[in-house]
Formats: C-alpha cells, sequence, structure tokens
C-alpha cells in the first residue's frame, strides 16, 4: 500500500478511535498493514487516484465488509459485534471476505459514505430555534447534502439535551446529546412551513437496498447509533419527504433566487457538508447566498445553518448561524461530529 493510502487508513482509524468506534479504527489499521495488489478491490484502493480523505477512501472500504456483513456473511458475522476476536482472526475473516466477494468489495468503493447522521440534528434544532426568537416567524427550511433527508425531519424528534427536554416524547427518534453552555431558547414558537433537500445522489428511506448502503456505514460497533438512523429511516418513510437529486450551487441558486414570501424566513442547512464540495459549488452557493440576502427584509429574513468543520478545533465542528437583515455572522457553539455532546456559547 502506497503511503499516502495507508497513511490515510491509519488517519481515520486514529479518528474513529475518538469518535467512539474501536472496532472500525481496528479494520482500518488492519487493512493499512495488509491489503495487497492481489485482488480487484485491494488493487483499486492502492492505485486509488483521488484524495483519499477528501473521498472518504478507507469509510468507504469499511462500509463495505460491514455491508457484506449485514447480507449475512457467516464467516465476517463471527469476528463482528456482539462478538470479539483477536487481530488475526479478524484479519482472517476479512481476507476470506475479499476472496469470495471481490467483485462487491471493489463496486461498493464507488460511493461516498452517506451516514446522515441524525444526530447532529440537536445543533440544526438549536440553530433553528434561535431563528424563530429572533425572527418571530415560521421557517422554510432548504437543506444540501440531504441523503435521505433524515435531518430535514429535525422538529419532529425527542430530544435530551442534557437535562433539558424538547420535542415529542412519544417519537421513536431520541436524540440526547451531554449539553455544556448555555441552552438555545427551547420556548420558542417553532413551526416548519416547508421542507426540500437536494443531493447530489438521494437516498430514498423507503427503499431497502438504500436504507442497506445507509446503514452499512454506521460503525458496526455503535449499537445505539444503529438503532436511531434505523428508527429515523423509517420516520422519513412514513413521512415520504422526497430529496432532489441535484447539484447543491444549482439548487441553492433557484431555491433561493427571485422575491422572498413576505411572512415566512427561509433557512438554508447543511452538517458536514462543506469540506466535500469543490470550490466552484461553494462559490455559487455563497454568491447565490449574497444576492438573496441583499433582498432580505424583517417580514422575510434569511437565515444560513451551517454544522461544519472548521480550523478551530479538529475535534467539533462549528455551529454558525448567518441572519439577515442585520448580516449577523456568529459562532453559536461547537457539536459532536456525531452529535454526541454540544457546547453553546
Amino acid at each position: 500500500m502506497s503511503n499516502r493510502i495507508r497513511d490515510d487508513f491509519l488517519r481515520q482509524a486514529g479518528a474513529c478511535d475518538m469518535l467512539g468506534s474501536p472496532f472500525t479504527a481496528r479494520v482500518c489499521r488492519l487493512l493499512a498493514k495488509r491489503l495487497d495488489m492481489g485482488s480487484h478491490f485491494g488493487a483499486r484502493v492502492l492505485g486509488w487516484a483521488g484524495d483519499p480523505q477528501a473521498d472518504a477512501l478507507p469509510l468507504r472500504a469499511a462500509g463495505g465488509f460491514h455491508a457484506l456483513k449485514r447480507r449475512g456473511d457467516a464467516a465476517l458475522a463471527k469476528v463482528y459485534p456482539p462478538h470479539e476476536a483477536d487481530d488475526e482472526t479478524l484479519w482472517a475473516a476479512l481476507a476470506l471476505a475479499i476472496a469470495k466477494d471481490d467483485d462487491f468489495l471493489r463496486d461498493f468503493l464507488d460511493s461516498a459514505p452517506q451516514t446522515n447522521e441524525v444526530s447532529r440534528s440537536n445543533a440544526i434544532l438549536g440553530a433553528a430555534l434561535h431563528v424563530a426568537r429572533r425572527t418571530g416567524l415560521p421557517l422554510a427550511i432548504r437543506e444540501i447534502g440531504s441523503s435521505a433527508g433524515l435531518n430535514l425531519g429535525f422538529d419532529g424528534y425527542a430530544y435530551e439535551l442534557g437535562k433539558a427536554r424538547w420535542g415529542d416524547p412519544a417519537s421513536p427518534v431520541r436524540i440526547a446529546a451531554e449539553w455544556h453552555g448555555r441552552l438555545p431558547p427551547l420556548d420558542a414558537p417553532l413551526r416548519i412551513v416547508s421542507r426540500k433537500g437536494c443531493d447530489l445522489n438521494p437516498l430514498d428511506a423507503r427503499n431497502e437496498a438504500s436504507r442497506e448502503r445507509m446503514l452499512s456505514y454506521i460503525w458496526p460497533d455503535q449499537t445505539a447509533r444503529l438503532a436511531r438512523i434505523e428508527a429515523a429511516l423509517d420516520a422519513a418513510a412514513r413521512c415520504g419527504v422526497a430529496v432532489e437529486k441535484a447539484d447543491a450551487g444549482e439548487w441553492v441558486e433557484r431555491e433561493f433566487a427571485g422575491e422572498a414570501h413576505m411572512g415566512e424566513a427561509r433557512v438554508l442547512i447543511h452538517t458536514i457538508v462543506w469540506q466535500y464540495l469543490p470550490d466552484a459549488v461553494k462559490t455559487r452557493i455563497s454568491l447565490a447566498m449574497e444576492r438573496a440576502a441583499a433582498k432580505a427584509a424583517r417580514s422575510a429574513p434569511l437565515a444560513w445553518i451551517g454544522v461544519e468543520a472548521d480550523t478551530k478545533d479538529k475535534a467539533s465542528a462549528c455551529i454558525r448561524l448567518r441572519l439577515w437583515p442585520g448580516g449577523t455572522d456568529e459562532e453559536l457553539g461547537r457539536a459532536d461530529f456525531h452529535g454526541r455532546w454540544a457546547r453553546w456559547d
């Protein structure tokens, strides 16, 4: 394995350890040390032409093995959680999977991971409550990088934000976050008048193959996370929220063009998406929002909520809110990449 590829698998292993998945970290380390060119899968990984980190190559590879396990691979089932196995036994099962399902694993690398991490909704909720409180208006939500649209339904979930509670206690989707600092305005009247999303590769929560692909990217030793996303997929399937297949730049230009609707706040949201967008797409989005901001008024405000990685702290995401008219731009707080905790300023 080239140093560039090997190093990125080791980098991802460290990230998995930090984010609470020691099993996925072991898979990444074993692939870094032992994968060779003797299979179609190995040759494609080792010869990856793109940026392995930007393309999430290690997670594509790990997701393929998890997909096989979920399909009933007997050897992998014996070494995957909740079972335990030493590195030699785990590698033997991985090597056997490569030998038996080489083409499947090679082709699984085609698509980037789409976890649609629903626990990030706690950060979206907090920022949306700020918009609702400051504008006094219902919200028209527009999300880029929506995948299956799970975070589009953020207002229908039950939240435990430290000791505080928000939402429908009967919701099957329960999002608990360790909370530090101030709470968002939980008593703000939050009403969503419309919601839309786009993605280059939208997934249909009602489609079994799409569901399985998404769940294969969830780390197998994080059983509570798996159960939570399965519940969110069920909720999305019941609601029938459709995510449009579209380029994010073109879609934002279209959705935020023209005159705003009086009496509602238009809101663009995205979570851990910005880093994956080409610079040209980022520029199109930024310019489209600048044009929309120039038309914002107190009766038709515009908000931009991002929960994204930045250079301030590599271990967490920035919760950023921009609001027009006025052009305020503030960091509301920080959030764990998987929504396990939030630190509100």
